[in-house]
């Protein structure tokens, strides 16, 4: 699948990005964070240009992200039940993605995204549990964006170096999300700080 992919990309570009991408986002088994990695290093080679491939790269996750959301909300757990084992979504990983969102909430949408087998079903649990459109598509979207950016500028500062590295970035999605999680959480603990102190 994944030298498919890489072909579809040099093939046909931003368009591929962004189809692969929805469908990725929504289930199929796509390497997500090696196709945007490959799409920066296209635009260092200036095969691809960053505004455009940053472009498709967005809407295909908001694409994905937001039919993963109305699949959740329209059909809801007699979709998951009854289609779910197709893309891998078990009762168990319902149940455990449930907990996961109850947990984390709305930053779930955000951060899920770098944490491979979680950001596929974010947006669903997000539906079943009806998540307002609104709310859903601040967290989600923002976090699509950062998603992006990141692994497409990754790619683009690798440069020659992508080839060597690939087989690792899928593994380093969960490390950028530990520094980004950290970074969040740090700026939500200054913030709270800051608040009791004005208080006093």
């Amino acid at each position: 699948m994944l030298e498919t992919a890489l072909q579809l990309v040099s093939q046909y570009g931003d368009l591929a990005l962004f189809f692969l991408l929805v469908v990725g986002i929504i289930g199929l088994p796509v390497p997500d964070e090696t196709l945007l990695t490959f799409a920066g290093y296209l635009i260092f080679k200036g095969h691809l240009h960053f505004p455009t491939t940053l472009a498709a790269a967005f809407a295909g996750s908001v694409c994905g992200i937001t039919g993963s959301y109305l699949i959740g909300r329209t059909g809801g757990l007699y979709v998951l039940v009854k289609y779910g084992p197709y893309v891998h979504f078990t009762p168990e990983r319902l149940e455990y993605m449930h907990a996961w969102f109850e947990r984390f909430g709305r930053w779930g949408l955000f951060f899920g995204y770098f944490i491979p087998g979680v950001r596929h079903f974010t947006a669903v649990v997000a539906g079943t549990s009806m998540l307002e459109y609104p709310v859903f598509a601040l967290f989600a979207y923002s976090g699509g964006l950062v998603w992006v950016s990141t692994f497409l500028t990754l790619g683009y500062f690798l440069g020659e170096e992508w080839s060597r590295l690939g087989t690792r970035i899928q593994h380093w999605g969960e490390e950028i999300a530990i520094v980004v999680v950290a970074l969040a959480l740090i700026g939500l603990g200054i913030r709270y700080w800051m608040k009791r102190r004005g208080r006093k």
